[in-house]
């Protein structure tokens, strides 16, 4: 018998066409070598705030263990999934993968954490929102080019990384996202439509990704154990066979295996579900799932409501775990401690930043220099910086 080869299914009728882009807001010439997706996937990994995920956390902070997973780690597990979902649907793999891996950019320090201090500090000046920051990172934030600043993403990356979970339009009012309403303003991203599979591949693969290796994390901590999980939805029966399959095996194996197999039955999933409401609603064009009215690629009833309980189990036993809330009341600690330094203090920020902020003619414009100067700081440099600004045992060291 011939071994099994894996043969992609042709493109499908509604798949992102990079020869039909709608191009880049500044105009460039193309690359002979990349399409234009290729390109956007190469200047995200290339940017610097692609760099600076490697040490800004999910659950843990970076200094707990290097096994944890951390915003890097997560985002190149987002993109695989994405693009191995995307590749077999027949969609453009290029343009999930340059979404899923510009999804977190905009994340600060120390996880949901640093999000909620951040906006707590920002409330009286529009809040703080990590997916418009992610927005304002590639469409302003990254100085690389001579010509723009941001990244000048094709106009389907922008889309993605901006709707990626769903219509935006309702947002639009709230103080935190008028950076997004200005940009829209001038450079139209049909927000109150959904995006393009491609991209709502890159939401699922999130959603796959965060919740297995939140089980592979949480384990590894000791936050709770497979037997444990093995009650659990989702995660128990798929525990179960694997420990059928290889009576005796060992607990780091067995908790690999069982990951390993949830993901498969997650990725299973979204793709039945997906190609049967394509071929339900009879979708022809990009255009026809941006106008489809509800998501195309989706998780199935069953599928949501098992997530649904295994989330709940997450929440319950890591999410609120004391260990991992007196991580976060430090991380909120430090956060809020160094913003109202530098908001009443601008000297002690570097020079180029306390420009930034002498330059502002009002509190809320000092307020947004601030507060990017720390939503791009990884872990490890928050704690650093927090340590010789307020730990006074170094003066003598």
């Amino acid at each position: 018998m011939p071994a099994y080869r894996f043969q992609p299914p042709p493109p499908a009728p509604y798949a992102a066409d990079p020869a039909r882009s709608r191009g880049r807001r500044w105009s460039e010439a193309e690359s002979r070598s990349r399409t234009p997706f290729a390109r956007d996937r190469d200047r995200v990994i290339h940017c610097s705030a692609f760099r600076r995920l490697k040490e800004k956390t999910q659950v843990f902070v970076a200094h707990e263990g290097d096994h944890f997973r951390t915003r890097l780690t997560h985002s190149l597990e987002v993109a695989q999934i994405a693009r191995s979902i995307a590749h077999a649907l027949g969609l453009d793999d290029d343009l999930a993968e340059a979404i899923a891996l510009a999804h977190d950019l905009g994340h600060p320090p120390f996880g949901h954490a640093g999000e909620d201090q951040l906006d707590e500090c920002m409330k009286a000046y529009g809040g703080f929102d990590h997916n418009v920051q992610t927005f304002r990172v590639v469409t302003e934030l990254e100085h690389r080019y001579p010509n723009f600043q941001g990244l000048n993403l094709t106009w389907e990356t922008l889309e993605g990384v901006v709707k990626h979970n769903g219509p935006v339009s309702n947002r639009l009012d709230r103080p935190s996202w008028r950076a997004v309403a200005e940009y829209d303003r001038d450079y139209p991203l049909e927000t109150g439509g959904w995006a393009s599979a491609e991209a709502q591949v890159a939401a699922l693969a999130d959603d796959i990704a965060y919740n297995n290796h939140d089980v592979d994390d949480g384990v590894q901590a000791g936050l709770f154990d497979m037997d444990e999980l093995a009650e659990t939805p989702l995660i128990g029966p798929v525990i179960r066979s694997a420990r059928s399959d290889y009576p005796g095996l060992e607990a780091r194996l067995l908790r690999l295996e069982a990951v390993r197999r949830m993901i498969g039955a997650m990725v299973d999933d979204v793709m039945a579900t997906t190609l049967q409401r394509a071929a339900s609603s009879g979708l022809d064009s990009p255009q026809a799932v941006r106008a489809l009215g509800k998501p195309l690629v989706a998780f199935s009833a069953e599928m949501a409501e098992d997530l649904g309980a295994l989330r709940e189990f997450l929440h319950t036993r890591m999410y609120r775990h004391y260990r991992v809330n007196r991580t976060r009341s430090q991380a909120r600690r430090v956060l809020r401690e160094m913003f109202e330094l530098f908001l009443h203090e601008p000297d002690v920020l570097p020079t180029g930043w306390a420009d930034q902020v002498r330059a502002q003619d009002s509190q809320a414009g000092r307020a947004h220099v601030v507060c990017d100067y720390i939503a791009g700081m990884t872990d490890r440099f928050a704690i650093e910086e927090h340590r010789k600004l307020f730990n006074l045992d170094l003066w003598n060291s």
